[in-house]
């Protein structure tokens, strides 16, 4: 829609005002004209070119509307300076039934300031329907009304305005009654239903006619209702209003229950008749007004239940029933206007453009909007604002807007901050006021850096903690304020050449908290030094570096690992031969052990889990050293098992375990029987030593027998030589291959094996290893004539002994060889 003509005039005259504003800040004032229920995004005018304003600079010059009504419904586009439809404009929402619908907004320019006054006549569109409040009207007539009786009708509620509104009303056909249309002193339309031919009860109770309203808008549009009528007898006078319409002025501080009127209406009937009941009739109009007011029904006294709002509502429609004893009805209207008191404040709306004010800012930099409004009228709404507070500042008056300016120059070191308190007082009686604080922060420029508390940090964490877990928080401060106080940390540094920091370590750039990105290794990384810088945010930035230095403690979490006895032997006991001879005290072997751990966790001592007999042996608790406890006897066992027990000084303690055998013998050779005949229960050790016994009975016994024939053949036979011989060959006896074979427990450890051949001579029993690829010693075997006897010997005794099964690779065979 174009502006109005009656304010645009020639182009020389639009041009003259808007210069002359621009030049002088004086405001002007625009009106347009438009139908209510434009689409969204509607354009009604360029205010650009109304305004004489060049489009590019609407954006650098902030052009804006400001209203609290009217910014909901219009904005600017600043793309082409097109004043457009935000949202749906429903003018009966806005302005009722007023006959003038205006909406009112400033549009407001910064760089310079300046404001204009804009109006926009909201005309009527035919978008509503007449409405009967009630779908049915309930009437009751006498059968003896005379023709030509009138019955007043309710009326239909269009919220449009002239030819919009209800226009005119018809009938449906029916064979009694006939409308008429009055118009009241308003100008609206009323029905009466006027009866033109008798009516016989008799014939007919009820009569049910259709009731139609009409506008004249474009289209044109009704509304109905149905007129239930029906026949009674006696009552054939309605009651008569002194008026149609009321008028009352009231103040909108009027007391609650005060009485606005009392209405009075006649009925010429008698009796019960002529008993008037006085009500309130519920229309489109008055539906939210009727709750304010009430009706004493028998006298028809008007009373004020609420209190009244000038500022919400400014006048009131209420209609009236008069209902007599018979059903007859008469209605009135009774118009109250409410005159404004001053009972509303100054209300002050800051639109604060800075809040945060450099130090060095010029002195008539503009801080902030201020706009003054009072929802009173008249001289109650006339306005002064002023600084309470003696401040470094001014306002500037503008119409009903303020400028808060900067007067002077600001030093923040000496203030930093502002708390600015704007009265705003009005002229009524008596006067009101209000009061808006602001609180405006002086900002300072980046003239210093981010300062750590120390150059060097120290922290402890230890080892195998959480991945994500924090582990130490670091923090530098900043004199500075605002987003040059805002810190961001960062680190710098490498573990290694090819790991580099971030894979064991981050840090919040904000909080200055670092957390750990894996579980740290004392045995991998004892210690971190990490440069850690902090940088604010200003600009150009600053930063200082601070160093961290983040030591690995150490916990318990590497077990004692045993390097002697070697734990590769596959979990066969580890064999030390221990001299029969050996003194008290003397050494026999050393348990050696490392922990990967350090400090108290790395402490070790040695303890014996299991030991055959304890009597006999003692460990150094923390050398690990073996020693003899005393010296061995015949009787005593000679094959001893050991367990060793390596704990670390951690809590909980970590430990490893390690076997050793401890033979007793003084060479290899007595060494193997040894390890044949190792026991494995005392059971065992009874046993063997009576099969000792036992073999060492029948030995001497065979020997004594043995001699004993050899000397008699020697006498009997003077022949040296085959006298030897034969006793050479019957010396000692076959020795049983199984009495050898109840003493093994397969036990020996060596990773080769041996086969074992037994010669026994007077003195004691010789075990001579010999090889298994063929070639047996023999000249040490035993005292023989030659070596092939020996042979066939050993070889004999191989066939005739059983295998022994143990920790050898292969077989070992025993045999007795005489």
């Amino acid at each position: 829609m174009e502006p109005t003509k009656g304010y645009k005039g020639t182009s020389w005259q639009v041009k003259y005002v808007l210069y002359f504003y621009l030049c002088y800040s004086v405001s002007g004032q625009i009106h347009y004209s438009i139908v209510e229920e434009m689409r969204k995004d509607s354009v009604i005018a360029n205010i650009a070119d109304d305004l004489g304003l060049d489009i590019k600079q609407l954006s650098s010059r902030k052009l804006r509307i400001v209203s609290r009504a009217s910014e909901r419904y219009f904005y600017v586009n600043k793309d082409n300076g097109n004043l457009c439809v935000k949202d749906r404009i429903d003018r009966e929402t806005l302005c009722g039934a007023e006959a003038s619908c205006v909406l009112t907004f400033d549009v407001v320019i910064e760089n310079p300031f300046s404001n204009f006054k804009i109006k926009v006549d909201i005309q009527d569109i035919n978008d509503n329907s007449p409405q009967f409040y009630h779908d049915k009207i309930t009437l009751e007539i006498l059968e003896l009304t005379s023709t030509g009786a009138r019955f007043t009708l309710q009326n239909a509620e269009d919220p449009d305005i002239g030819s919009n509104s209800v226009q005119a009303y018809r009938l449906s056909e029916n064979q009694h009654f006939i409308l008429n249309e009055n118009i009241r002193t308003d100008g609206s339309v009323f029905p009466e239903l006027v009866l033109e031919k008798p009516l016989d009860r008799e014939t007919q109770d009820i009569h049910e006619i259709i009731l139609t309203a009409f506008d004249r808008g474009n289209p044109i549009r009704s509304g109905t209702t149905l007129l239930k009528i029906i026949i009674t007898d006696a009552n054939d006078n309605a009651p008569v209003f002194t008026q149609d319409m009321y008028k009352i002025v009231i103040k909108e501080n009027i007391p609650v229950n005060s009485t606005v009127i009392i209405l009075n209406a006649t009925d010429s009937d008698e009796g019960i008749n002529a008993q008037i009941t006085y009500s309130f009739i519920k229309t489109s109009v008055n539906v939210h007004h009727t709750g304010i007011f009430s009706i004493m029904p028998n006298t028809g006294e008007i009373k004020i239940n609420g209190n009244l709002d000038f500022e919400k509502t400014k006048n009131y429609e209420l209609s009236v029933q008069a209902k007599d004893g018979g059903g007859l009805v008469a209605h009135c209207k009774v118009l109250i206007e409410v005159i404004d008191e001053n009972d509303n404040a100054p209300e002050i709306t800051v639109t604060s453009l800075i809040y945060h004010l450099s130090e060095d800012s010029a002195p008539g930099t503009m801080i902030a909007l201020i706009e003054v409004h009072d929802q009173d009228s008249g001289d109650n709404a006339d306005i002064d604002c002023y600084i309470l507070e003696d401040v470094p500042f001014d306002l500037l008056s503008s119409d009903t807007y303020y400028r808060l300016v900067l007067k002077t120059t600001l030093d923040r070191e000496k203030t930093p901050s502002y708390n600015i308190t704007i009265i705003a007082t009005d002229s009524g009686s008596p006067p009101l006021s209000h009061m808006q604080g602001l609180r405006l922060e002086i900002t300072d420029v980046n003239d210093n850096p981010p300062i750590f508390a120390k150059l060097t940090y120290v922290a402890y964490v230890p080892e195998n903690n959480l991945p994500g877990a924090s582990i130490f928080s670091i923090q530098a401060s900043d004199p500075d304020t605002g987003d040059n106080a805002k810190i961001i940390y960062s680190i710098s540094s490498t573990v290694t050449e090819t790991v580099s920091m971030s894979s064991y370590l981050s840090i919040n750039i904000e909080t200055g908290v670092f957390y750990a990105q894996r579980s740290f290794d004392y045995e991998e990384n004892k210690e971190f030094i990490i440069e850690v810088t902090a940088t604010d945010n200003g600009f150009p930035s600053l930063s200082s570096n601070a160093t961290l230095i983040i030591h690995i403690v150490d916990q318990n979490d590497n077990a004692p690992k045993i390097l002697y006895p070697s734990p590769d032997i596959g979990g066969s006991a580890v064999f030390e031969m221990v001299p029969f001879a050996s003194e008290p005290g003397s050494l026999i072997t050393k348990v050696v052990a490392v922990d990967a751990d350090s400090g108290h966790n790395s402490w070790l001592s040695y303890h014996f889990l299991q030991v055959s007999d304890p009597n006999h042996f003692v460990i150094s608790e923390h050398t690990g050293e073996i020693r003899t406890l005393r010296g061995f006897q015949e009787k005593d066992m000679l094959n001893y098992k050991v367990v060793v027990m390596v704990k670390d000084n951690g809590n909980p303690s970590l430990s490893a375990t390690t076997t050793l055998s401890l033979i007793i013998a003084d060479d290899f050779q007595q060494a193997v029987p040894k390890l044949n005949n190792q026991p494995k229960e005392e059971e065992t050790q009874n046993n063997l030593q009576l099969y000792l016994v036992v073999a060492l009975a029948l030995i001497s016994l065979f020997f004594i027998i043995t001699v004993m024939v050899v000397i008699i053949s020697k006498c009997k036979q003077p022949k040296p030589s085959a006298a030897f011989s034969s006793l050479t060959t019957n010396l000692y006896p076959p020795i049983d291959p199984r009495t050898f074979s109840m003493y093994s427990d397969a036990s020996l450890p060596f990773p080769y094996s041996y086969n074992v051949c037994v010669a026994l001579d007077s003195a004691e029993g010789d075990f001579t290893y010999i090889n298994p690829n063929g070639y047996v010693p023999v000249e040490n075997l035993m005292d023989a004539d030659n070596a092939e006897q020996a042979s066939e010997c050993i070889k004999e005794a191989s066939d005739q002994m059983p295998t022994f099964v143990g920790a050898f690779d292969g077989p070992v065979d025993v045999a007795s060889c005489t």
